[in-house]
């Protein structure tokens, strides 16, 4: 007959050096799971951290261009009036709205190309006053037309901005002598500049010298 000692039924209990292995495999296995819970959620917090700090960094560099947008990219100061930028499209030749987009950068670097000027299609001092603008002028910034000029530019030319003397003495609009166009700060010929910029300096005249360049419309 087999020994009693011998016979282990299947349910007895398993030796006490078995069940405090297990135990210790558990408990690393939860700290092992713990710590990978707490990585991951460091590592979200670092990523949403950076995203955070992209998204900031992006939003300045947006509201920078838009800066730049409005004043055309104009050196650190004031920002330029909407007179000053409808004076800038006029001498250009543009369709003067007011605002520097697309259109009036490319002209403004063809004017300082043109010029001998950096064409960097900013509206800084230089061009402004290659351009004949002055901005604490108001005369030469007002978006509309004395009246009074605008009856000597009818009876000095019909107003038109391209005619010249029969002399060949006087040009533009203003029937300007090249003296005096260059006293005001222009450049070549009266007949090659825009009628905007015309005005502008014919209003620089009127205010300089009133109407005694024009004795026979004044």
């Amino acid at each position: 007959m087999p020994d009693c000692n011998d016979d282990v039924s299947a349910g007895s209990a398993v030796p006490a050096h078995d069940r405090s292995r297990e135990l210790a495999f558990r408990r690393s296995l939860r700290f092992s799971r713990a710590r990978r819970a707490a990585t991951a959620i460091r590592r979200r917090r670092t990523l949403c951290s950076h995203g955070s700090a992209l998204l900031a960094t992006v939003g300045l560099f947006m509201l920078s261009a838009g800066a730049l947008g409005a004043t055309g990219g104009a050196e650190a100061g004031p920002a330029l009036s909407e007179a000053t930028i409808i004076a800038v499209q006029r001498a250009l030749g543009l369709v003067a709205d007011g605002v520097v987009g697309p259109a009036t950068r490319r002209a403004t670097r063809r004017f300082q190309r043109a010029n001998g000027l950096k064409p960097d299609g900013l509206l800084g001092p230089q061009t402004l006053k290659a351009l004949g603008i002055d901005e604490n002028d108001q005369a030469a910034s007002s978006a509309s037309l004395d009246p009074r000029l605008e009856a000597i530019a009818r009876c000095e030319s019909g107003g038109d901005p391209e005619a010249v003397s029969a002399d060949g003495r006087y040009f533009g609009k203003y029937q300007f002598s090249r003296t005096t166009w260059r006293s005001l700060g222009g450049r070549g010929s009266p007949v090659e500049a825009p009628e905007a910029e015309q005005d502008r300096r014919a209003a620089k005249l009127l205010a300089r010298d009133g109407t005694a360049p024009w004795p026979n419309c004044a």
